[in-house]
């Protein structure tokens, strides 16, 4: 990895103003976001200045060779329980080493994500922990690299980033719930939830996939309903899947919030879960156990993805050489009072 800042001290502002026709004192302006530089020449400055490779910091050069104790943590959303319980154990994991994280949610909104990164870079953070937001390039991550800001990506992966990856085996995980409610008997299974733009997505749907076939059982694309992440999606998502002709007697579902929606959903119906239809979801969550029915689920080893993470971060800034390698959490099947054998229509 090289230096912390070389590439930044090598490109002058000199040589983006010459680029693109101004001045430095407008170049250092722009870069600090000064309200003095017009928008649209502001925008221009910057993304040059990312195209080259160039980080502004604020802080002294002579600065950036200390360790500041910062590590940054980027995710899509704190409000998710998932990553709630990733952040317990990356908190208590740097507790030891005695540094602190500033906490960024990217919404899977990449300007944003980017916009963290850049104000780490510039405060001088040690090192970066992330769940990608979807359609990160992997230049973004390099780009950080090169800057000294060491990263270990989570829950997510991304093609070319070359950096440590730590997350459960999606693709097992979903075969476990897919075979459990195929082993009970049901033959239709819908799938509810999550999105093919993120490896995640893929992943499970692959596994979906591959339990049903191995089964010899049918993939019908109007069994799946791509997009919900949250309780209100699967709460919302329950009508569209109840009015099917011939309706799945079984959903495996993207998480355990999507899963709680939908038993809210089918309860509304007048209908119960693991009577009349099974649900299973994923991660098991603290609510799952304590949900009514008790969630039959797929234990994520999240807690075991950030205590990984933080530690080979920690590795990385200690001078360690780390093998930029994937490393997957073998999931376990919970099960519970949500799934059942199929009852016929």
């Amino acid at each position: 990895m090289k230096g912390r800042g070389t590439l930044a001290q090598k490109i002058k502002l000199s040589t983006i103003a010459d680029a693109l026709g101004v001045s430095t004192a407008t170049v250092s302006l722009a870069l600090r976001d000064s309200p003095l530089v017009a928008d649209a020449t502001r925008q221009r400055i910057k993304e040059h200045a990312r195209t080259i490779g160039y980080i502004y910091n604020r802080r002294a050069a002579s600065l950036r060779t200390s360790r500041s104790g910062i590590v940054g943590v980027v995710v899509h959303d704190i409000m998710n329980p998932f990553f709630a319980e990733i952040l317990r154990s990356i908190e208590s994991e740097l507790d030891r080493s005695r540094q602190t994280f500033l906490l960024s949610n990217h919404y899977d909104q990449l300007d944003k994500q980017r916009t963290f990164i850049d104000t780490l870079l510039q405060l001088g953070a040690d090192g970066l922990i992330m769940s990608p937001a979807i359609g990160t390039p992997p230049e973004d991550i390099r780009l950080a690299e090169e800057n000294g800001l060491p990263a270990v990506l989570i829950a997510r992966t991304v093609d070319g980033a070359n950096v440590p990856v730590f997350r459960g085996d999606d693709a097992y995980g979903i075969g476990l719930a897919t075979n459990h409610l195929i082993s009970l008997g049901h033959q239709r299974i819908a799938m509810i939830g999550g999105t093919d733009q993120t490896s995640t997505g893929r992943e499970r749907y692959r596994g979906y996939v591959v339990a049903m076939e191995k089964a010899g059982l049918a993939v019908r694309p109007e069994w799946r309903f791509p997009g919900p992440r949250t309780k209100q999606a699967g709460f919302e998502v329950t009508g569209a899947f109840l009015a099917l002709k011939d309706r799945p007697t079984a959903a495996v579902c993207w998480n355990d919030l999507v899963a709680i929606g939908l038993m809210n959903g089918i309860a509304r119906a007048g209908l119960t879960s693991g009577v009349d239809i099974s649900v299973t979801g994923y991660d098991d969550l603290e609510e799952a156990a304590i949900a009514t029915p008790a969630l039959t689920t797929v234990w994520n080893g999240q807690r075991e993805v950030g205590r990984r993470a933080a530690r080979v971060l920690l590795d990385r800034l200690n001078g360690a050489e780390v093998n930029p390698t994937q490393e997957l959490i073998k999931p376990e099947l919970h099960v519970r009072q949500s799934t059942g054998k199929p009852v016929d229509y």
